[in-house]
Parts: structure tokens; C-alpha cells; sequence
């Protein structure tokens, strides 16, 4: 399935296709493509043309770079008053008892067990808990970085924000700047779901819409927070939506510059309200990753969440535009697990990952959240690492 070995100069110039010949040659002179031209590949491209082209940006921007890095998550809460029909995570604030609730001395208590160990990272998000406010998790955020100031923080949807900042009667960019004055650094990607509203209604109608998810992002970037961007694909929404999705962020990144990577989230039906709905294969998410690369022009990184796909998918989206295979998690994310994801107990050391990087012959790079180089193991002798704890 690997398009490595493809000559792409020649696969464009010999497509019988003479549309998708033109997107190739606009590909291959750094042009970009059109809205129309995103919709032509989903619906006419083959796996093995995409793949080839999107493999020869991705080297021309990285070479064989793999980055990923040392993270964990904590999961505050799986409390939500939402309840989006493709969620297998969250329980309603009605049935808590399902669910649970840390306290900030447990969420500091998670960053404790990993004190003395190169971790960067520690990204926070979870459901939407009415009584979880934001002053509660300003509270948490500055005990996390009293604790460990060299920590980076990056954490909480707009799903997230949205509520937190409507329900405390502050403005966007005052409760953005309040919890940046704690110590929070960078917004990850989720929420965003798929943007249309004709697909978004049917998904997830009651939390906020994507003109509000935008504007918390473009409100952060304001303010020096970078931040990553998401699409859930693969269950009702059309070719179309997908390319809608990514032109609003490529359009929002034209303005702004503040996204660092693109990261496309396959749904997963277990355990959910749209179970029925059979999931994407696998040449649909390598076609998926590889059209995002093309696409997504002015993001530099394109992710693939190795606990999403397992080990080995993640490892053949390196050939299909994917420069980004996150982190070693640690076991700290029940989002897909719990939704009948390929990893149901996530976690990799680093050696693991590094090993996992080099097997396809890419080149491991850690990095840290903002894709500053920590180190690059090609063609070095790894340490044993230290063996990370698992959270229980």
C-alpha cells in the first residue's frame, strides 16, 4: 500500500485523468488547491496517486522527520452535559454516577507520579461538568505549574471554553488571558467535529457551533497561545463537508499562523449512539491523511493518534503525509479506548516509539509541544528509559 517507491513526476505525467493530472502538476509547482479540486481527489483520486503526491510534500517539508513526544493526559472528568451521538466517552451529568471526578489534588497527584521523569507535556480535556467552572480549573492549571513549572500545559476545548467562559459572564479573550495568566500555554484541536451545521445538528446540535469553536482558536492565537485543529471522519458527512472543514481552518491559519498541526480522527462506532454506522477502512483513512496533506497547505504538521489507529496504521500514515505520531501517552486517555479503538491500553515508551519510527525508516525527532527539537535519535544509541507508571 506504500506509494514510497512511486517516481511522482512520472505518475502525474502519465494520469490519463487530465484533471487529476492538472491537481498533480499544481501539487508538484507548490500551488494551491482549489475547494473543487479537495472534492475531485476524495471522489477520483486513487490511493496510490494521492499517497504518492502527499508523501512528496510531506518530504519536501520534513525529509523522513517523525516527531513525537513524551506526554499524558489527564481526563478531569467524563461528566457532560452534552451528549453528542458519537461520543462512547461522556456520561450526562443526570447518570454521574457512571462517570468520574477528580479533585485538583488528584489531577496534581496524576503530574506527581511523574516527577523526575523528561515528560514535556500534560494535555487536559475531558467532558463538560457544570460544576468544574473556571475558576476551578485556573486552580488546577497554576497547582500544576507551581508544582512543575517547566511542564507545558496545553489543554480544554472550545467545547470546553465556551462553557466555562459563558457561565462565568467573561469574554473570550478575558478568560483566555485569565487562565494564561496561570500557567495554560496551548489549546489542543478537539471540538471541532465537523463544522458544516448540516452535519453538525446531527452530531452534535447543543454545544457550540463552529463559528464559536473558531473564534476561541483566533482568540488564542491573538494572545500568543498556539494550538492544533481536528476533523471527526468517517461516519454520516459527505466528501464535501470534509473539504468544507478544512478550508474554514486553512482559512483561519491564512490569518492567523497559529495552528501547528492538522490531526483527522477517524470515528470509532462503539459504544455509541451511532454504532449502526460502520466505520471508515483503511485505504479511506490513508486517502483521508494523504488529501488533508495536500490540502492543508500552511500547516506544517500533519498528526496521526497512534492510540486511534494501533501501531501499524499509524505507522503506514508516515507514508501518506503524516510527519506526527503524538506521543507516549502513558495510558492517560480513555476517549478512544472506550470507544473500541485499536489500543485499549495506549501506552509506549519512548524507545518503543522510536523503534516504531524506524521500522518504516523515517527518522525519530522528540520534540515538545510547540515542534522545538529536544532530540533527534537517527542513527544514535537510545538509554533505557526510565518505565513510566501507569495511572490507575
Amino acid at each position: 500500500m506504500s506509494p514510497d517507491n512511486y517516481p511522482v513526476e512520472e505518475l502525474v505525467s502519465a494520469s490519463q485523468n487530465t484533471d487529476l493530472k492538472r491537481i498533480g502538476e499544481k501539487v508538484l509547482d507548490k500551488q494551491r488547491l482549489s475547494f473543487d479540486e479537495g472534492v475531485f481527489l476524495f471522489e477520483n483520486a486513487s490511493l496510490s496517486y494521492a499517497g504518492a503526491l502527499a508523501n512528496w510534500v510531506r518530504e519536501q517539508l520534513h525529509g523522513n522527520k517523525t516527531y513525537f513526544n513524551r506526554n499524558f493526559h489527564i481526563e478531569p472528568t467524563n461528566i457532560c452535559v452534552f451528549s453528542c451521538n458519537f461520543c462512547s466517552y461522556s456520561r450526562l451529568y443526570a447518570h454521574r454516577e457512571e462517570g468520574w471526578e477528580l479533585g485538583v489534588n488528584e489531577m496534581v497527584d496524576i503530574v506527581k507520579k511523574y516527577d523526575g521523569q523528561p515528560v514535556t507535556e500534560v494535555h487536559i480535556v475531558g467532558g463538560v461538568h457544570p460544576k468544574m467552572d473556571l475558576n476551578f480549573f485556573i486552580n488546577v492549571i497554576r497547582e500544576i505549574k507551581n508544582h512543575r513549572p517547566d511542564l507545558h500545559v496545553k489543554g480544554f476545548t472550545p467545547v470546553e471554553l465556551d462553557y466555562m467562559f459563558r457561565k462565568a459572564k467573561v469574554s473570550t479573550e478575558d478568560g483566555l488571558r485569565r487562565m494564561q495568566a496561570a500557567g495554560l500555554q496551548s489549546l489542543p484541536g478537539g471540538g471541532a467535529e465537523i463544522f458544516h451545521p448540516e452535519i453538525r445538528q446531527q452530531i452534535c446540535d447543543d454545544k457550540v457551533d463552529a463559528e464559536g469553536w473558531l473564534h476561541i482558536h483566533k482568540t488564542a492565537h491573538s494572545i500568543g497561545m498556539q494550538s492544533n485543529a481536528t476533523m471527526l471522519y468517517g461516519h454520516i458527512e459527505k466528501f464535501w463537508h470534509r473539504v468544507d472543514h478544512m478550508e474554514r481552518l486553512r482559512q483561519l491559519q491564512d490569518e492567523t499562523g497559529g495552528f501547528n498541526t492538522f490531526i483527522p480522527l477517524k470515528f470509532r462506532n462503539g459504544d455509541n449512539a451511532m454504532s449502526h454506522i460502520a466505520e471508515s477502512s483503511v485505504v479511506e483513512d490513508m486517502r483521508m491523511y494523504a488529501i488533508a496533506r495536500l490540502y492543508m497547505d500552511n500547516f506544517p504538521h500533519l498528526k496521526a493518534y497512534w492510540p486511534m489507529l494501533g501501531r501499524q496504521n499509524a505507522q503506514l500514515t508516515l507514508s501518506f503525509g503524516v510527519n506526527d505520531i503524538d506521543g507516549t501517552i502513558d495510558d492517560s486517555t480513555k476517549i478512544y479506548s472506550m470507544a473500541g479503538s485499536e489500543e485499549q491500553t495506549p501506552t509506549m515508551s519512548t524507545k518503543e516509539l522510536v523503534t516504531l519510527i524506524k521500522q518504516v525508516k523515517r527518522e525519530p525527532v522528540e520534540r515538545d509541544t510547540l515542534y522545538n527539537v529536544i532530540k533527534n535519535y537517527n542513527d544514535t544509541t537510545l538509554e533505557e528509559p526510565v518505565v513510566n507508571p501507569i495511572l490507575n
